[in-house]
């Protein structure tokens, strides 16, 4: 049989990763490829549990998609960027402060950072099913690779964590995939996004920070590791650490769904984004992400049934009455997000009520 002829794209080389000396996060890694059988579910969900109830984030490796995807899905998830112009641009820019909803694009300089600084930072944002919206003309012959690589991400790799997750709350294996559905009402979403080198007066004033230190609104983040290193963690001490490069790997961290849903046991994982080391700066740097959001009419209670949540205690955002559902969080805190003044505290954190609950920015 002829093999598949995929459209041409522009190969951007990726730089090798830093030399520098950092201080690296200690992360477990779960090979996925072992979530095949019962007794390996039942191995890895003990291993997810102790992640994501400690330092928030862990590495998938083995999860079936080869090199060459990878790299072509980096390759692709700059077209939007290069290849499409700023009037195009405008026509697929989302209004998220007036609909909350965060598809299209989002321009360089939407955020204030700090001290009158703006980000740096252009993104891409498109629902799972590709179909629901129209796209710029560069990237439409990709559609049919995206889509492939969107539904491979939900039902082979985001499924199979969320059973992960649930059998470590003890809960039934499908309870999380059952409330995350692909063809149900949610905004679970493809980002492609963009971060562009700022100048050193830029660098002075917001102390090297590209994007402050937040938790991520939905349930779980899957990042696909790339080698410029900027994406710090908040450790359990207290200290800000570097998320190493692994090639081929992804990085899985919670949301504030996930904390809602299993009565604060998993941690959404405060993280940000920082200037690249020495070696490593100047450049662009492209990203490639899957945001699980659950479905839109799930209410944001704890899964008070869990064995696990009743032994050691539950921790509740807010009242059980007050609960907000999937829909509601997600579009105040979208159209909240980097534009609402936000009420200094202590230690450098930043603070603001979305419908009631208190949400924390970090410096």
């Amino acid at each position: 049989m002829p093999s598949t002829v995929f459209p041409p794209v522009p190969h951007h080389e990726r730089l090798s990763t830093t030399t520098e000396s950092l201080e690296w996060a200690d992360l477990p890694i779960v090979d996925l490829s072992k979530a095949d059988t019962p007794e390996g579910r039942a191995q890895l969900a003990l291993r997810v549990r102790d992640a994501m109830s400690k330092e928030g984030f862990f590495y998938v490796i083995n999860h079936g998609l080869t090199q060459a995807q990878n790299d072509r899905m980096f390759d692709i998830a700059d077209v939007p960027f290069s290849l499409v112009g700023d009037d195009e641009k405008k026509i697929y820019t989302g209004d998220f402060e007036k609909t909350g909803v965060y598809l299209g694009y989002k321009a360089r300089q939407h955020w204030h950072i700090n001290g009158g600084v703006r980000d740096q930072i252009e993104q891409y944002n498109m629902d799972r099913d590709v179909s629901k919206s129209e796209h710029p003309k560069a990237l439409r012959p990709f559609l049919p690779e995206i889509d492939a690589f969107s539904r491979y991400c939900h039902y082979d790799i985001l499924n199979p964590i969320l059973r992960l997750l649930a059998l470590g709350l003890e809960l039934p294996e499908e309870t999380f995939v059952n409330i995350h559905g692909f063809e149900d009402n949610n905004e679970t979403a493809i980002r492609f996004m963009k971060y562009f080198p700022r100048s050193e007066k830029e660098e002075l004033i917001t102390e090297n920070v590209w994007l402050k230190g937040h938790t991520d609104i939905g349930s779980v983040s899957m990042l696909f590791s790339q080698p410029i290193s900027a994406l710090q963690m908040l450790s359990p001490d207290g200290k800000w650490r570097w998320v190493k490069h692994i090639d081929h790997a992804l990085v899985i961290n919670a949301g504030d769904v996930m904390e809602f849903l299993s009565g604060g046991f998993y941690k959404a994982t405060i993280h940000r984004v920082v200037q690249p080391p020495e070696d490593q700066r100047g450049y662009p740097r492209v990203g490639v992400f899957y945001f699980a959001k659950a479905n839109d009419d799930v209410k944001l209670v704890p899964f008070a049934e869990s064995p696990l949540l009743q032994r050691v205690g539950i921790k509740r955002l807010c009242d059980d009455a007050d609960a907000p559902t999937m829909l509601e969080w997600r579009k105040s805190r979208t159209s909240a997000y980097g534009l609402t003044k936000l009420e200094k505290k202590e230690n450098n954190i930043e603070e603001e009520v979305i419908i009631g609950v208190v949400v924390k920015h970090y410096n």
